[in-house]
């Protein structure tokens, strides 16, 4: 059975310096109302919404009443309804359709290294064998699957990054856990995996989920972002 407590959980680190950069390129770019429904796309409304107003933002819109009476306490203008008008991919740092970043990405959605084993030509894992080595090889155990939004689609066809390299996923993503090929490298258990974000190879690994699944880039990361224990970095 795998371990589901919150330390086998996927980890969305929020960059305070990213967040001040994004919030600070939104603002300039022109609007007044900021996005943060959804729990400000998966980020945490009550972070974001500080450093959003103190970028010049004058109202922030939320999902319910609860929240704009939170905001309040904070000094903060929180709505629930109208249309937001700042540019929310420069606000998270959400990269385009050509996988292209005008601002830095403020969520990265972290894993970690649960075991390694090695497998001969011909070996296969994971559901389904969808995968199966066609060289000795080594594949690691990875905290994060579908009930946390990496998403089942992926198995196959994403990256993930491994101490500064890509690395793929391979045969199916289980519920709470998936199998990446470590292609040579040798990787310690509890070794950190960036699934998206951060400035290394999966910066703008959001863009290639969004090809893959057909959902776009802003449901992805408010997925994951619901679904991951929230941590902060610089």
């Amino acid at each position: 059975m795998c371990d589901t407590t919150s330390s086998s959980l996927p980890r969305a680190m929020i960059s305070r310096s990213a967040l001040a950069a994004g919030a600070s390129a939104a603002v300039a770019a022109g609007g007044r109302v900021a996005d943060l429904r959804r729990d400000a796309w998966g980020h945490g409304v009550l972070a974001v919404a500080q450093v959003v107003t103190a970028a010049g933002a004058e109202h922030v819109l939320v999902d319910a009443q609860g929240e704009v009476e939170a905001l309040q306490l904070e000094g903060i203008h929180g709505v629930t309804t109208g249309r937001p008008d700042i540019d929310a991919s420069l606000l998270y740092g959400i990269p385009d359709s050509d996988r292209e970043l005008a601002t830095r990405p403020v969520m990265r959605l972290t894993g970690r290294v649960l075991s390694t084993k090695r497998l001969r030509p011909g070996d296969a894992v994971s559901y389904g064998y969808t995968y199966r080595a066609s060289r000795d090889t080594v594949v690691a155990l990875v905290t994060g699957g579908y009930a946390q939004g990496i998403v089942r689609a992926l198995g196959n066809h994403a990256e993930v990054e491994i101490d500064g390299v890509s690395r793929p996923i391979v045969g199916r993503v289980a519920m709470d856990v998936c199998v990446v090929d470590l292609q040579g490298a040798d990787v310690a258990a509890g070794t950190e995996v960036t699934y998206f974000g951060g400035e290394g190879p999966a910066s703008s690994g959001i863009s290639r989920w969004a090809a893959v699944t057909g959902m776009s880039a802003a449901e992805l990361i408010t997925v994951a972002g619901a679904h991951a224990v929230r941590g902060w970095e610089a």
